[in-house]
This record gives structure tokens, C-alpha cells and sequence, in this order.
């Protein structure tokens, strides 16, 4: 009896010990679900960033007078051509804006840091990160893809790290469903969900995954269904590449086209019919005008004219073309997302993250190869000299024949773009 009782003890006494230690684990998950994330306190280091991006956006009225200095310089010296004048000034002005607005946010942005408002300075981020998109994109139509385009670099990814640190949800998520993730997406996989809303009001989650995804496949999907076009009703019998990246099977103004449809559209996968047709048309018309607008002054590059076509806005989209978009649409969000969502989750899940980080570095590195390629084109079309080692390798790999072949439905005129030269 006394062995049986010695040897009971230490059972009873571990057994009380874990659910002591369950229970306690338990506990701290509950205080830490019932302490909101906003109110967390953020680290030291962060409120020295703070003071930081304060400190930068009080100097960003230097940073404007410089870019009005630059502007009345090459306005002076006549480096603008004389009918891109106007264009030019406007960019220009455009861009200052910009540069001030930013300024404006980094300000708030590090009162929220020091304040620890977390959510806010996550949303001052977001604002922050579109701001300084456009303002590269100004500065890429007046001076190319050149070494003043770092900068808007460097400020993108601080921005979009310190957006998904800030970010209460994603901040909830990495310390509440760390444990959860591999457990929920093995489920999810298996009921054939995974990637759907979970809040149900819309069709899909709009994650840098499903969307990443959706941009691929509609890349390659929207190259075949042009190439066929193309063939069958623009030229028939005559193939030509219309692809729109340096290297793959892309063109990529059908991948952010589906992008944009899928966040445009995502809650209205079960309206109206005619309602997605013509949410679809306004967004793939207006994205189709950005888009040729923006080759047009940025590179001199003409993809389409649709001048003298029914309802031509500036040649950049047309009626006809408008429809398209919105048929598309309604099919997209009607019949193919769907299709998609089933095709991507053919990734293994536990896959998922590794594949689609590999992809999108590979992605991300033809778009820069493509614009710096498409930079080096223009520069020797416009007869601008060619004495960096970039410019040396893509003149020897990627010369004008090569740059006029891989594009065939390209053309490029230096005058047409607002840059100075």
C-alpha cells in the first residue's frame, strides 16, 4: 500500500502542475485578447522614428523649393520641349503637392508614434504609401527611371514594413493566431474555402496572396486572349508579341486590370448584373486611360490610338472598349474568380507563403528589368548619351531591335514625352 500511495503522488502532482500551467497559459492569452491593440504601448525605438518623420516633413519645404528651383532652371534653359511645356509644369506642379502632402502626413505620422495611437499612425501609412507612389510616378515622367527614383524606394518599403507592424489586425493576428494558422489553413484546404471572405461581404479576401495570384494568372490570360484578338479580327493570320514585360508570358495591364476589378467588384459578386458591368467599365476605362497616358509622357511609348473610334477619350479608351472591360468584368467576378480561387488553392498550403514570395521577387525583378530597359530606349532614341554601366549592358543585350521586337505592338517618340533632355 505504501509503494502504490508513493508512486500515486507524483502523478497527482504533475497532473496539477499542467493544468496549472494550461491554465495559466490560458489566462494570458485571454488578457492579452482583452487588451486592445491599439493600446499597446509601441517601443522606444519607434518614438525616436517618430521624431524622425517629423523632423523630415518640417524639412520637406526644402525639398519643395529644390524641385521649384530645378523646374524654373530647365524651364529657362529650354531643356522642356516647347508643346510638352505646359505637361511638364503641371507634372512638376504636381509632384510638389505631393511632396508637400507628405510632408504633411510624416508630421502626423510621428505624432501618432509617440502618442502610441497605433491604428491611426497604420492608416497615416496607407495614406502616405499611395502619396508616395504618385509622386514616383511624376518624377519617373520628368526625369525616367533614374537614380532619383531611390528615394521612393526606400520610403515605400519603410513605409509598407512599418504599415504591417503598425496594423492592429495584423499585429492581433501574429500574437493571438500564430498557433491557429497551420491548424486553419490545413481546414480550409480540406473544405475547399481557403482565400474566401470571412466576414461575407465580400467573395474573396483581398490579401497580398489571392491578389498577387490574381495578377499572374490574368497577365497570362489577358496576353492570349489579345494575341488571339489580334489575330483573328486586327490582322488576321498575322501573330504578333503583345506581350509587356522584358521576360514571360505577361502583360501586365491585365493583371492590375483584374486586380482592380476584384477590388472594385468584390462586393458586388451577388448585385445586379448590370450594375458590374458598369462599375467594370468606368474602372477598366479610366485604368486604361492612366495607363497609356502614362507610357505616353513618361517613356513616348504609344501602345493603342483609338482616335476616330466611337466614343474616343483622347484615343487612350473608347466606347467599344469600355463594353469590354465591363463584359469582363461581369464574367470575372461571375465565373471566373471562382474557377481561379479553386486553381490557386492547388498550392499546397504549407507551400503557399515560400512559392508566392519566390514568384513575387521574380515578378518584381522583370518589372524593374523592363523599366530600366524601356528607360535605355528611350535615352537612345532620343539621342542622350549612354555612359553609365546600366545603360552599356542594355545597349549591348537589349538594343533597339531587340527592344522593338520584344514590343511589337509599341511605338516610341521621345518628343511625346515631358521629361527634360
Amino acid at each position: 500500500m505504501m509503494n502504490k500511495s508513493n508512486h500515486r503522488a507524483p502523478e497527482s502532482l504533475t497532473l496539477s502542475c499542467e493544468n496549472t500551467h494550461t491554465q495559466a497559459n490560458v489566462d494570458i492569452l485571454s488578457h492579452n485578447e482583452d487588451v486592445p491593440v491599439d493600446n499597446r504601448r509601441l517601443p522606444f525605438a519607434l518614438k525616436i522614428f517618430g521624431i524622425l518623420c517629423m523632423l523630415v516633413g518640417a524639412t520637406a519645404i526644402g525639398l519643395i523649393g529644390w524641385f521649384i528651383v530645378r523646374l524654373v532652371h530647365n524651364t529657362e534653359a529650354g531643356n522642356v520641349s516647347q508643346q510638352m511645356q505646359t505637361m511638364a509644369f503641371v507634372i512638376s506642379i504636381v509632384e510638389l503637392v505631393l511632396l508637400a502632402l507628405l510632408g504633411v502626413f510624416a508630421i502626423l505620422f510621428g505624432i501618432r508614434l509617440i502618442r502610441n495611437k497605433r491604428h491611426n499612425a497604420a492608416r497615416i501609412a496607407i495614406a502616405m504609401i499611395v502619396i508616395t507612389l504618385l509622386a514616383a510616378l511624376c518624377e519617373m515622367m520628368s526625369s525616367g527611371f533614374s537614380l532619383s527614383l531611390i528615394p521612393f524606394a526606400i520610403i515605400m518599403v519603410v513605409l509598407v514594413v512599418m504599415q504591417s507592424y503598425l496594423d492592429p489586425s495584423l499585429a492581433q493576428e501574429r500574437t493571438l493566431q500564430r498557433r491557429l494558422r497551420d491548424m486553419k489553413l490545413k481546414q480550409e484546404a480540406e473544405d475547399g474555402t481557403l482565400g474566401r471572405d470571412e466576414s461575407g461581404k465580400g467573395y474573396i479576401s483581398l490579401n497580398f496572396f489571392n491578389l498577387f495570384w490574381i495578377f499572374v494568372v490574368c497577365s497570362v490570360l489577358g496576353l492570349i486572349i489579345e494575341t488571339v484578338f489580334h489575330m483573328i479580327f486586327v490582322d488576321p493570320g498575322h501573330y504578333q508579341d503583345r506581350a509587356g514585360l522584358l521576360f514571360g508570358p505577361f502583360s501586365p495591364i491585365y493583371g492590375f486590370g483584374a486586380v482592380l476589378m476584384t477590388i472594385a467588384l468584390n462586393r458586388f459578386h451577388n448585385k445586379n448584373i448590370l450594375i458590374i458591368f458598369l462599375v467594370s467599365a468606368v474602372v477598366g476605362g479610366a485604368f486604361e486611360f492612366f495607363t497609356s497616358w502614362f507610357m505616353q509622357f513618361a517613356f513616348g511609348i504609344e501602345a493603342w490610338n483609338y482616335s476616330g473610334t466611337f466614343l474616343s477619350i483622347d484615343g487612350r479608351t473608347n466606347g467599344m472598349f469600355m463594353c469590354m472591360w465591363g463584359a469582363l468584368g461581369v464574367i470575372w467576378i461571375k465565373l471566373l474568380l471562382p474557377g481561379l480561387l479553386k486553381l490557386v488553392n492547388l498550392i499546397p498550403w504549407n507551400w503557399r507563403y515560400v512559392v508566392t514570395t519566390i514568384c513575387a521577387a521574380l515578378l518584381i525583378a522583370d518589372g524593374a528589368m523592363t523599366l530600366i530597359t524601356l528607360d535605355c530606349w528611350y535615352q537612345r532614341e532620343a539621342h542622350l548619351p549612354q555612359d553609365t554601366a546600366i545603360q552599356q549592358f542594355c545597349d549591348e543585350h537589349f538594343d533597339n531591335a531587340y527592344m522593338a521586337n520584344r514590343f511589337q505592338s509599341m511605338s516610341l517618340n521621345p518628343d511625346s514625352a515631358t521629361r527634360a533632355r
